[in-house]
């Protein structure tokens, strides 16, 4: 595929993701979609197939990207397990912050619970990263790095389940951090910076031997 045509599907799906984020699966529409793109129906049936087509792809997009850079990190045999896993926190966090729009997708889709082939399509994408995440944290315990009772599926849902509070409940976090999640400046400079603090500190005293 030439530079113009993935140019043009980026743009394609830089656009569906933010229409997705705004208005959910069943909200948006492919139409609005390649309207606002400014790209015919052709052209994004041509690309993606269907709605369900470019939903995916636009998860696809995000997450393959992230998980080359956590399987470079699995790989690593100079660093110990918990430098593997501090370098994730660091990476993880910064994913939270920056793509924020993708987020909320995540949120709004896989909070609904459906039971579908494509929440299933979805789920099956990010759990490839969350075992990744957990052959880290399996390596650490048989090398004897991590405490051989470590609940790794607690710990995921702690570092998830987290972000999952402060960024996609913005009235209650708001309230409880004391300033506007959803400003892009507090989020940057007073919650990523916390955030990346208080979950090394928390795992590490929970993981290490």
């Amino acid at each position: 595929m030439d530079k113009d045509k993935i140019d043009k599907k980026d743009h394609i799906l830089d656009v569906a993701e933010r229409v997705f984020s705004d208005h959910g699966f069943d909200g948006a529409s492919t139409r609005k979609i390649s309207g606002e793109a400014g790209v015919n129906m052709a052209m994004l049936n041509y690309y993606f197939g269907s709605k369900e087509g470019l939903f995916l792809a636009v998860i696809n997009r995000k997450i393959s990207g992230f998980r080359d850079i956590l399987i470079s990190i699995t790989n690593e045999s100079d660093t110990t397990q918990w430098e593997k896993i501090a370098k994730y926190i660091e990476l993880y966090s910064e994913k939270i912050v920056s793509n924020n729009c993708f987020q909320k997708l995540l949120y709004q889709e896989m909070g609904m619970n459906r039971r579908t082939g494509l929440a299933n399509e979805v789920r099956s994408i990010l759990m490839q990263n969350v075992g990744e995440l957990k052959k880290i944290m399996r390596e650490g315990i048989e090398k004897g790095e991590f405490k051989e009772d470590s609940d790794l599926e607690m710990v995921i849902a702690t570092l998830y389940g987290t972000k999952n509070y402060v960024v996609n409940m913005p009235l209650m976090s708001s309230a409880l951090f004391g300033f506007d999640i959803q400003d892009d400046k507090m989020l940057e400079g007073q919650f990523k910076p916390r955030m990346k603090t208080y979950m090394k500190n928390l795992l590490k005293s929970y993981l290490l031997k």
